[in-house]
């Protein structure tokens, strides 16, 4: 995705891209009656796409960069809040989380569901978005 993402702007490519990748999770999601009543292995994955003028660490110190850790936590925080029908709603709700941080300017959001069915690895969702 990321030579794809810097094609549509060339603006990303002065940007170092973060990434969460292959969090594997297990919660309710789904519009069945089936999937309201078990929850279901989701595996997320999140790209931010940082200016490089706002990442570019001059004395080694966590507070000049975005942590890791806040993207685990963005999307733990909307985990949280209970079941969700689509993947659709949850890539974008995730999106627009990481997005209100002040130094990204990009960011890139997608989910599998890799039990869905058996005769392919996965169906998902995936979703990018600038500022």
């Amino acid at each position: 995705m990321t030579t794809t993402s810097a094609a549509l702007d060339p603006l990303l490519l002065a940007c170092r891209r973060l990434f969460l990748r292959n969090y594997e999770v297990w919660i309710n999601i789904g519009v069945h009656e089936f999937e309201k009543r078990a929850e279901q292995r989701v595996v997320i994955n999140v790209d931010l796409y940082v200016p490089l003028a706002l990442s570019t660490p001059t004395s080694d110190e966590l507070d000049e960069v975005v942590d890791y850790d806040f993207i685990r936590r963005t999307v733990a925080a909307r985990l949280s809040k209970g079941h969700v029908h689509l993947q659709e709603t949850l890539c974008d709700d995730i999106l627009t989380a990481v997005l209100a941080h002040p130094k990204v300017h990009a960011a890139r959001v997608s989910t599998d569901k890799p039990d869905v069915y058996p005769d392919c690895d996965t169906v998902g969702v995936e979703v990018f978005r600038m500022k």
